[in-house]
């Protein structure tokens, strides 16, 4: 019977971690057009960074962040641009941050059907008793 505690406490660490991935991930992908004066810093990508947690599970042991230098692009014309003509964008690779959307979003649904099997075992268990 503990076992079936132990797969839902697990399965429950994994679900927090997936969310805060997939927060990290949408606060990338919004501000990946993000745009400032050349001689301003840019938005800084977030990273979250995973480890097994001790007792069983996995937790989150810190945010990294990518870099805010951005990358310089020279556009006159843009309304942001600094006294050379350069504006900054956000140095987020979409395609990266879509691939890890969706194992973030398997991930968690993989975990959410662990999490509900593990339930349901329980509930047919304590059934047994009646």
């Amino acid at each position: 019977m503990t076992q079936l505690f132990d797969t839902i406490g697990i399965s429950g660490t994994a679900l927090t971690v997936n969310r805060k991935w997939m927060d990290a991930i949408a606060d990338n992908v919004s501000n990946a057009n993000d745009v400032v004066p050349g001689d301003q810093p840019v938005f800084a990508p977030r990273y979250v960074q995973v480890q097994a947690a001790p007792g069983g599970g996995v937790e989150v042991v810190a945010i990294r962040y990518g870099s805010s230098a951005g990358i310089e692009s020279y556009d006159p014309t843009n309304p942001q641009a600094d006294a050379r003509g350069y504006v900054r964008h956000a140095d987020v690779d979409m395609t990266s941050q879509m691939t890890q959307m969706i194992m973030a979003q398997r991930s968690y649904e993989a975990n959410l059907a662990i999490m509900t099997r593990a339930t349901d075992a329980y509930k047919q268990a304590l059934q047994l008793g009646k």
